[in-house]
C-alpha cells in the first residue's frame, strides 16, 4: 500500500516530532525540514505528497517559501502557524496556500485538511476535477452541463453566481479569498471591491440555503473569503 509522504517544514523540533507521531500512526510517512532552504533543497528530491509549513522559519519567511515552491509545483500546502492575523491567512493563500491553520489546533482537524487536499490534488492530476460533478447534501452541480440543482430541483443562477459556485465547488473543502475569487470570476484587473462579492454571494444563498444566516452549503471566513462543504462524490 503506498503511503502518503508529508513534507514537514518546522524549526521546533518537538513540534515536529509530536506531528510525525501522530501522521505515522495514521499512516502517512513523514520528512523534516527545520528551515526555508532546506525544505526547498529536499523538496526535490523527495517530491512529498503533501506539505505543512510553518511561516516563522529562521532563514526564509515562509510566506517566500510558498512564492518559490508555487512558482513549479502544485503540490498542496498546509500553513499551520500561530500567526493568527487574517491579513497573514489573506497572504498565505493568495500567495498559493491550500490551506490555513492556525496553532494550536487539533490533529483530528489537521488530518481532515490534508485528507481534502490529498483529493483535490489527485482529481487534479487525473484531469478530472472539472468533469465530476460536485454532490454533497442534495446538493449537485453538473459541471459540463452547467447545472446546479438541490434535492433534484433545478436551481436557476445568473452566469456570474453560477461561476462562484463552480469555483467555490472545484475547491471545496478549501478556503478562496476575496482577492482570488474576484480575479479568477471578474478577470485579473476586477476591482478589489468585496462588496460585488458579497451582494452575489447573499443572492447565492437566498438561492440554495434553507436559512441564508445559517448557511450548511457555503461558509464565509470573516475578513479570508469563502469555504464550500466538501464534495461527498466519489
Amino acid at each position: 500500500m503506498h503511503k502518503f509522504t508529508v513534507l514537514i517544514i518546522e524549526d521546533e523540533k518537538h513540534i515536529y516530532e509530536f506531528m510525525a507521531k501522530a501522521l505515522a500512526s495514521n499512516g502517512y510517512r513523514t520528512s523534516w525540514a527545520a528551515s526555508g532552504k532546506e525544505a526547498l533543497s529536499l523538496y526535490t528530491s523527495l517530491c512529498p505528497d503533501v506539505i505543512l509549513l510553518d511561516l516563522g522559519l529562521p532563514d526564509i519567511d515562509g510566506m517566500d517559501v510558498i512564492v518559490q515552491i508555487r512558482s513549479w509545483s502544485e503540490c498542496p500546502i498546509i500553513v499551520v502557524s500561530a500567526r493568527k492575523e487574517e491579513s497573514d491567512k489573506v497572504q498565505a493563500l493568495d500567495a498559493g496556500a491550500d490551506d490555513y491553520l492556525t496553532k494550536p489546533y487539533g490533529m483530528p482537524e489537521l488530518l481532515a485538511r490534508i485528507r481534502t487536499c490529498l483529493r483535490h490534488s489527485s482529481r487534479n492530476s487525473n484531469g478530472s476535477s472539472a468533469q465530476q460533478p460536485y454532490q454533497a447534501k442534495g446538493l449537485k452541480i453538473d459541471f459540463l452541463k452547467r447545472i446546479v440543482s438541490l434535492d433534484g430541483i433545478h436551481v436557476h443562477l445568473t452566469p456570474i453566481e453560477y461561476k462562484i459556485v463552480a469555483l467555490l465547488a472545484q475547491n471545496s473543502g478549501r478556503v478562496m479569498t476575496y482577492t482570488t475569487l474576484l480575479q479568477d470570476v471578474w478577470g485579473p484587473y476586477a476591482e478589489p471591491d468585496n462588496k460585488i462579492l458579497r451582494v452575489n454571494m447573499a443572492n447565492i444563498r437566498r438561492k440554495l440555503e434553507k436559512n441564508p444566516a445559517q448557511p450548511v452549503y457555503i461558509f464565509t471566513e470573516v475578513g479570508i473569503g469563502y469555504r464550500m462543504i466538501d464534495d461527498e462524490a466519489t
